[in-house]
């Protein structure tokens, strides 16, 4: 088509395979959609074009997405708002035809498995490094590994004995993410065989012995709340927000996916990096606050101060 469709806070490009959605960058435009930027959506990532009627005199072009297809969407496991969805484009209803044309042409570009789920991701995640302040932690993400580094102000006594955590994304099996705009939101780990048998939408499960996507691996119980959980970093007001942990979340899911249906390098080892000198001595004055708080025991407080110590 090679057409221009401008409308409220994005524009949309047609070419011939895709369309590319460029966000605007403007002070009403959610931050969401500012920190994408811009996205190129195949026409083989959707399943449906609609036209609908929207609020204060406008209509509303939206692009369906093919379940499976896009990992910021799997991720978001349909906790966006409406005013979020990347694939919503606002129009004057003035420009009611003129969007007709557009759908309709979208519509024929459509292919003959349109209907199905996509058996793998074919719009491109959020590019890595990333990383977001939680609540009781800052997560880091840089394509090969997610760290989560404990806030002495924010993390629990469980998170503390257990200490800042890496995770290999081979290591994983999926990611779930709760909106920090709901109430206990989170983002949380999902490494291979714990209990994930019943995974929230967008988490993977661990494959079979057998390779089947529907097997599942003997589970290792873990901590029911996200607070207690290593593998998870909590938000609350202001941290966490959806503009950056949702791209987060969306771009280690993509790259967990990738992961598992590559084959394993040779002899791929995990290096912990040293760690500054003050950043240790003020987790030692923490943990020994956690000690004269009761909060942590004798041994539990020698064996994580030598852990500590052994960092430097």
């Amino acid at each position: 088509m090679g057409d221009v469709l401008a409308g409220i806070h994005a524009t949309w490009e047609f070419d011939a395979d895709s369309v590319l959605i460029r966000y605007e960058r403007g002070i009403r435009t959610p931050r969401l959609l500012q920190s994408l930027r811009e996205r190129r959506v195949p026409h083989a990532a959707l399943s449906s074009v609609t036209l609908t009627p929207g609020r204060r005199g406008t209509v509303v072009l939206r692009a369906v997405p093919r379940p499976g297809a896009d990992p910021l969407l799997e991720a978001a496991a349909g906790q966006l708002k409406d005013g979020c969805d990347p694939y919503r484009l606002v129009l004057p209803a003035a420009r009611e035809t003129l969007a007709e044309y557009y759908a309709d042409e979208l519509r024929s570009c459509l292919g003959a498995d349109s209907g199905e789920p996509a058996d793998r991701f074919l719009v491109a995640a959020p590019e890595a490094p990333m990383q977001f302040k939680a609540y009781d932690g800052r997560a880091g993400f840089d394509g090969e590994r997610i760290s989560f580094r404990w806030s002495w102000t924010g993390a629990s006594s469980e998170k503390w004995k257990a200490g800042d955590q890496t995770f290999p994304v081979t290591d994983l099996c999926g990611v779930e993410w709760r909106s920090p705009e709901g109430l206990e939101g989170y983002l949380r780990l999902l490494p291979r065989g714990t209990d994930t048998a019943v995974p929230a939408s967008g988490g993977l499960t661990a494959p079979a012995a057998d390779g089947t996507a529907t097997g599942l691996q003997p589970v290792i119980p873990r901590p029911a709340r996200a607070d207690q959980d290593p593998a998870a970093v909590i938000f609350g007001l202001g941290y966490g927000p959806v503009h950056e942990s949702l791209p987060f979340a969306a771009a280690v899911l993509e790259s967990v996916r990738r992961k598992q249906s590559a084959p394993p390098a040779a002899g791929a080892l995990t290096a912990a990096a040293r760690r500054d000198p003050a950043d240790i001595a003020e987790r030692i004055h923490h943990l020994g606050e956690l000690h004269r708080a009761g909060l942590v025991t004798d041994e539990e407080f020698s064996a994580k101060k030598a852990q500590l110590l052994a960092e430097l």
